[in-house]
């Protein structure tokens, strides 16, 4: 089997993986706030930092969904590593 096979193989897999995951993620991170007794989640949005509250009940969802997207973040970075050996290896 070719190189190209084996890395489109793998990039079809990365991107089913991908796909499943992309219902419910959190981006940002949960932290206990130092300052207050419950929880936030923090993100960046326009180069600010932007703080959330998150209620006592839904913590363990959310995190949950913060880790997905860590998840996520890794196959991403691994289906562009593939897709750059497959655009290498089509266009010798």
């Amino acid at each position: 089997m070719k190189r190209v096979d084996i890395l489109k193989k793998q990039q079809a897999r990365l991107e089913e993986d991908i796909r499943a995951m992309l219902d419910s993620f959190l981006i940002g991170n949960i932290c206990k706030s130092p300052s207050m007794s419950g929880y936030n989640l923090t993100t960046k949005v326009d180069g600010k930092t932007v703080t959330l509250y998150v209620p006592k009940d839904i913590v363990p969802k959310a995190l949950e969904m913060s880790e997905r997207y860590k998840m996520l973040w890794q196959l991403i970075q691994k289906l562009s590593k593939v897709n750059w050996e497959i655009l290498k290896l089509e266009n010798r």
